[in-house]
This record gives C-alpha cells, sequence and structure tokens, in this order.
C-alpha cells in the first residue's frame, strides 16, 4: 500500500529498500545497515554500500523483478524523484511509504517519520537537532543577490519556487531569478537567462556535472555575472546531508561577497 504518514504503517520492517539516494544515506545514518537490502544506482553515499547493497535500476528507472526478487516489507520513495506509475505499481505489492520535500520543515518532518518507522526515533530526532542548529546560525545575505540556478545543459535548465533548491536559495536572502516562471523545471535559452541580468549563476554538481569548461563557455555571455561551480548535494539533498550543507552556503556567502 501506498503511505504518506507513518500512522498507516507499523511493525518492525527487517528488508527495506530506498529509492531516493538522499534518503538512503539517512538510513545509514541512522544505522540500519542490516535491514537496507537495496538500493538505486544513483545511492552513492555511503560508497560502502553503493558497493555492497543490491541494485534496483534509477529512480526513474527501476527494476521491478529485481525488487520483487528482494520482497521487502518497507519502500521508501519520493514524490518528484520517482515515476508515479512505478511506485504505484510497487504499492500493489509492498508497504510504500512516499515522501514529498520541498522545504526543510518537510525535510525535518520525513527524518523523524522515517526514523519512527524503522524503530530509530532517538537517532532522527538527534539528526533533526543537528540541522537544525546549523540552519540558526545561517543569516541571511546582507544585500539582495539575484541568483540562476543551474540544473542541465543543452538545454539549460533551472528551477522555479516550488522546489527544495529554491527554498534553501531562499534561505540564503537570495532571489531566485526564475522563481515565478510557470514550470517547476523550464528549460531556458541563454537570451532569456541574459534578460534576466542575475548577479551569480550557480552551476551545479547534479544531475548534471557541470565543470570548469561551461563556466568559461557562459563568460562571454556574462561579463558582469559571478559564475559559480556548486555542490548539487549541499543545495538538493533532503536527508541527513544537510547537517553539513548551512556550513557550505555560510562559506558561499563570502564567496560571493
Amino acid at each position: 500500500m501506498l503511505h504518506q504518514n507513518t500512522s498507516s504503517l507499523n511493525g518492525k520492517y527487517k528488508k527495506i529498500i530506498s529509492v531516493v539516494p538522499s534518503l538512503t544515506e539517512l538510513l545509514y545514518d541512522l544505522g540500519l545497515n542490516e535491514e537496507v537490502v537495496g538500493i538505486t544506482k544513483f545511492c552513492i553515499h555511503p560508497e560502502e554500500w553503493f558497493r555492497t547493497k543490491t541494485r534496483i535500476g534509477g529512480t526513474k528507472q527501476l527494476n521491478i523483478e529485481a525488487i520483487r526478487k528482494l520482497n521487502p516489507d518497507l519502500i521508501i520513495a519520493n514524490k518528484e524523484e520517482n515515476e508515479k506509475d512505478q511506485i504505484l505499481e510497487l504499492a500493489n505489492e509492498f508497504n510504500v511509504f512516499i515522501t514529498d520535500i520541498k522545504t526543510l520543515e518537510d525535510a525535518l518532518l520525513a527524518i523523524y517519520d522515517i526514523g519512527t518507522l524503522t524503530n530509530k526515533k532517538e537517532e532522527a530526532l538527534a539528526i533533526n537537532d543537528q540541522i537544525q542548529k546549523e540552519a540558526e546560525l545561517l543569516a541571511s545575505s546582507p544585500k539582495v543577490i539575484n541568483v540562476a540556478y543551474l540544473i542541465w545543459s543543452k538545454p539549460y535548465m533551472t528551477i522555479n519556487s516550488d522546489t527544495f533548491i529554491h527554498h534553501l536559495i531562499a534561505m540564503n536572502g537570495w532571489t531566485n531569478v526564475f522563481g515565478d516562471h510557470p514550470d517547476r523545471y523550464p528549460m531556458i535559452e541563454v537570451e532569456a537567462l541574459q534578460e534576466k541580468n542575475p548577479d551569480v549563476i550557480f552551476l551545479s554538481s547534479e544531475p548534471f556535472p557541470f565543470a570548469q569548461k561551461h563556466v568559461e563557455e557562459l563568460l562571454p555571455y556574462f561579463p558582469k555575472s559571478k559564475i559559480i561551480l556548486v555542490d548539487g548535494e549541499m543545495f538538493s539533498w533532503y536527508g541527513s546531508r544537510l547537517r553539513y550543507a548551512f556550513e557550505y552556503f555560510r562559506e558561499l556567502q563570502k564567496d560571493i561577497g
């Protein structure tokens, strides 16, 4: 069955599959090494699990038969990162707990819920406490800075306000120049980006692996903008990695000036 709250789930889960990379890392940090039996090919943290756990396809191309062979008693998924039809198919046979995360508050609730489900409530509360303490240390940028955050190349793609990335950008006091776009992940031309005239252009390390050569490609079009390669995991991973995100943002604010 498909579940979006913990009240409809109960029992000790001995065979868990995670189909969300950031939540796979959370399960590791909760101490669920024995219980987790399957992960996706994009679950790169921790490296130990990436090397040793059974991989059941990609986040949007799950290997349903491989999942059936593992016969999990709980699958942890995400509304955005996984394909709806595949999750519904799995929900016909297995318990699927689906998360929907667009804000820090959503992320903290998901961590708490997953901790509750897996009998790791105290560990989840400790992680949340660390995240909240780090978040409280993040001061808003002292001046208005307009930013564009690119997640893909050829075509360039960015994010609107209905995303977790946008929420973290806003927490820094920065303004997402495509926040009001009607599409969650707009495809844009260089000309559209020039019209927005951003002070800073962030090139994310994921899902597209932007590199220095991409900075150099954009420089002629944006001589007055700062173009910065950023760690996409810090902006988009909403599990236990959030413990390190806010220190990263504080350093990034210093770099921007």
